[in-house]
């Protein structure tokens, strides 16, 4: 495409090779501050603004949010996922530093388990682009218990049908409670088109539907999944229900499904079953940390009695997606 590939300034080449000099090294800092500090001094050696840094990026095909670089740099946060310190490496190299020698200055992970889990969770509407409605359902219904049980497993099936429309979402959660009397989860479902019919929830194995608020113009929908059972310290329970939406003809999403997580989740696994006859042209999963803001992608194979599937390990908090595109229609 045209004007996509200018020649780098001599000015800013230069300036990257002296970062090579500027930058401290790793066995001299050990303060908490080192990789901020270090990130800093290699931006602004470079010449570069933080957005023509996320240009750069995406030229290599690594998403990363300004807001992500800035909190970076500023020490607010740092790298720590697998797509962050990829990206990493590649933000070295644009801006000219020794590969390496920013990510050698990150020190040790920060703690695992419970204490990290509490310390990452976000709000469950922080995690939805229409925030605000979420927020409003969630008063409808008690979820105060969420908070307290760990989510060690997720699978989720979609079916689609040959319409393209979206059939049936089965979900099945394996939970572990954190505090005695733990008795409840919550559902938040997005339409993503409103003015879609809402699908009914089900519930399947070990819980029953508890109250349901929706919003028809935000097209969302929250429910109560309530235990069979409440829960004491450290046990565990399984949960099974679905998301029955009427048809035929069954409606038609974007075309795609996205879990999100306020916590880290062990294990989740999407599995989609197309028709056979209905096959897409193209699938692919994404994933977005809400922290850092980085993006991942990566094409996921559909085979030819239409199922597809994506596994995520240690996953959260954040989205996962998986989208499709169908074949274009002939005129």
């Amino acid at each position: 495409m045209g004007g996509g590939a200018t020649r780098e300034p001599v000015r800013e080449l230069h300036r990257a090779g002296d970062v090579r000099r500027t930058l401290p090294h790793p066995v001299d800092n050990l303060a908490a501050d080192a990789f901020p500090t270090a990130l800093r001094t290699a931006i602004q050696a470079s010449g570069l603004s933080l957005d023509r840094i996320q240009y750069r990026l995406r030229a290599r095909g690594v998403s990363v949010s300004v807001t992500a670089l800035s909190y970076w740099q500023s020490g607010r946060r740092r790298p720590e996922r697998a797509e962050s310190l990829a990206a990493l490496g590649h933000l070295e190299s644009v801006l000219g530093v020794a590969p390496g020698s920013l990510i050698a200055l990150l020190g040790p992970p920060r703690p695992r388990g419970r204490v990290q889990r509490e310390s990452s969770r976000v709000p469950i509407p922080s995690l939805f682009p229409a925030s605000e409605p979420v927020s409003k359902l969630l008063k409808q219904i008690d979820f105060t218990t969420e908070t307290a049980l760990t989510k060690l497993s997720q699978h989720d099936r979609m079916d689609i049908a040959t319409d393209r429309g979206e059939r049936r979402i089965a979900v099945r959660q394996v939970l572990r409670a954190e505090r005695d009397g733990m008795d409840r989860t919550v559902m938040v479902y997005d339409l993503e088109r409103p003015g879609r019919p809402f699908p009914e929830v089900d519930s399947q194995q070990s819980c029953k539907i508890g109250r349901v608020a929706r919003d028809e113009d935000a097209g969302i929908i929250v429910a109560e999944i309530i235990l069979d059972t409440p829960l004491v310290r450290g046990e565990t329970a399984i949960v099974d229900y679905a998301l029955n939406f009427p048809g035929p003809p069954y409606s038609r999403g974007d075309d795609s499904y996205c879990r999100r997580f306020t916590t880290p989740v062990r294990e989740f696994v999407l599995e989609l079953q197309f028709d056979p006859d209905a096959l897409p042209a193209y699938c692919e999963l994404y994933t977005v940390n809400p922290e850092e803001q980085t993006t991942t992608r990566r094409k996921v194979e559909v085979t030819p009695n239409g199922q597809a599937h994506a596994v995520a390990l240690d996953f959260g908090p954040g989205t996962f997606c998986v989208r499709w595109d169908w074949p274009r229609e002939r005129a």
